[in-house]
């Protein structure tokens, strides 16, 4: 949701045929040479490429250690030029071979919009999950929400209350937790904090498109948001999103996933979307998922 405002390295095989003499009128021929192995590296060295990528400062990227096949994958954005690509690869040194290159269309941002949902600070976002504490009620979404908005509401207008926002993290992480005030308001629930896979079938829902479904494609992703900060620990789907849509619920049936963070492309074209992890939300806040 935004905030208004994954080649193979190919070896071509080099066929030697050697002819060695004559012997007893029948010809020698050694086999065909074998397809140089693609270079292997540690974990240490992919953790340390990771960390190159993030020191090269570009932004509109997002970067994952790909353990099984021994890769850092960089998603670049639109905004992301050749120059800057070969910016992160110069940045990783004599390890840029263990980075592999992917776009993606449109541009990485929190999903954050002006105008329905939950209303503040100017700003429209997206409710992620009802929880609790102690007997009072309060509901997840986005850090970069958080930030902008010291009292949501449930309208434009700023008509009706919901509460205030407890705490929000962002960048580093992106997620926030409002107090519900409003006594006259409900809170259902029905979902459980759950931690998401990769391959998982997932849907997300938001203020501004609705419920949309799709994959998870990768874990632990770290995202470099064109102008919007830094976030990690991100989970990575193809489901689309657009502004308005940020802090709304990724989830799998009953159980609660994500929250809506940012990402690029549309729900007319698709895109890249990424969620911050609601179990590590919930645990800072001490709060549980219902």
């Amino acid at each position: 949701m935004r905030i208004t405002r994954t080649p193979s390295r190919g070896h071509t095989a080099r066929l030697i045929a050697l002819t060695v003499g004559l012997v007893a009128a029948s010809a020698l021929t050694l086999p065909t040479a074998a397809a140089a192995a693609p270079q292997s590296y540690s974990a240490s060295q992919l953790t340390a490429v990771s960390d190159a990528v993030q020191r090269s400062g570009v932004e509109g990227i997002a970067w994952y250690v790909d353990s099984g096949a021994d890769r850092v994958v960089v998603t670049a954005d639109s905004t992301v030029s050749g120059a800057e690509v070969a910016t992160i690869r110069r940045s990783a040194g004599g390890n840029a071979g263990a980075i592999r290159v992917a776009r993606a269309s449109g541009v990485f941002t929190p999903l954050l919009s002006g105008g329905d949902a939950i209303y503040g600070g100017g700003y429209r976002c997206s409710l992620g999950f009802n929880v609790s504490k102690g007997g009072t009620y309060f509901f997840l979404t986005a850090g970069h929400c958080g930030k902008v908005a010291r009292t949501w509401y449930t309208d434009s207008g700023h008509n009706t209350l919901i509460g205030p926002t407890i705490g929000a993290s962002f960048p580093g992480n992106d997620y926030a937790l409002v107090r519900y005030d409003n006594t006259s308001l409900s809170h259902p629930g029905g979902f459980t904090a759950a931690d998401a896979y990769v391959g998982e079938s997932v849907r997300r829902t938001g203020s501004t498109t609705g419920t949309h479904s799709g994959r998870v494609t990768a874990l632990n992703v770290t995202v470099h948001y064109s102008g919007g900060g830094t976030v990690r620990g991100m989970i990575q789907t193809n489901v689309c999103a657009e502004p308005g849509d940020s802090g709304g619920p990724l989830y799998d049936g009953t159980k609660a996933l994500g929250i809506t963070s940012g990402g690029s492309g549309n729900c007319r074209t698709g895109g890249t979307t990424f969620y911050q992890p609601v179990p590590e939300a919930a645990k800072k806040y001490g709060v549980t998922v219902y």
